[in-house]
């Protein structure tokens, strides 16, 4: 199991703000009163989702999400002042790791915005660079596909990466960030001490 202090620290030790909580409503709340009234995009992403954020962002500000709105919101979310996601896959290290499709979330996490917040359940913590890797590729990636419906080896056979050529792959853009992107004002990784999303 991976240790969760350790991810912290060294988190830290790379650039990243950090905060944590020890359950999802107390991180909705926290996320809720940093963003204000800024705009604010948010990635395709099932944590976010179990935050149930989405809402109650929409009462205080305006908000781009192509989960709610449709496709047609990605240049606006891009544009957005806040932007917020979730990650495959972290490392004790503090590596953060993300596999993408279409590449709208990889793209925002790595210029553009004013404040970037990557928010995890403890359960996408690993214990190093390649098991969070490992993690991405055999865990999140299946899942997400089979959520979608998507005809690939890891939707229909095993629940694991067959690296393959599928028209309907998603995994198609793998980004890692080592330290914060200088292209982003303030990139903090909010952690939740439950399992989130995939």
């Amino acid at each position: 199991m991976a240790n969760v202090a350790r991810t912290v620290e060294n988190l830290k030790q790379r650039g990243f703000h950090v905060s944590q909580f020890s359950d999802r409503e107390s991180a909705a709340q926290y996320l809720l009163s940093e963003v204000g009234a800024k705009s604010v995009g948010i990635g395709g992403a099932i944590t976010i989702k179990e935050l149930d954020i989405y809402p109650r962002l929409t009462e205080q500000c305006d908000v781009y999400w192509h989960w709610e709105q449709g496709k047609e919101v990605f240049p606006q979310a891009y544009d957005a002042d806040v932007y917020l996601m979730s990650a495959n896959g972290v490392s004790e290290s503090g590596q953060i790791i993300n596999i993408d499709g279409s590449g709208n979330r990889v793209r925002s996490m790595c210029f553009g915005h004013e404040r970037l917040y990557i928010v995890i359940g403890t359960n996408k913590i690993a214990v190093d660079d390649e098991a969070a890797m490992w993690r991405a590729r055999n865990v999140a990636s299946p899942l997400n596909v089979r959520r979608l419906g998507k005809n690939t080896p890891c939707a229909v056979g095993e629940v694991k990466c067959h690296d393959c050529n599928a028209e309907e792959r998603i995994c198609r853009v793998f980004v890692t960030l080592e330290q914060p992107p200088a292209g982003i004002g303030h990139v903090e990784v909010v952690i939740v001490d439950e399992a989130l999303g995939y």
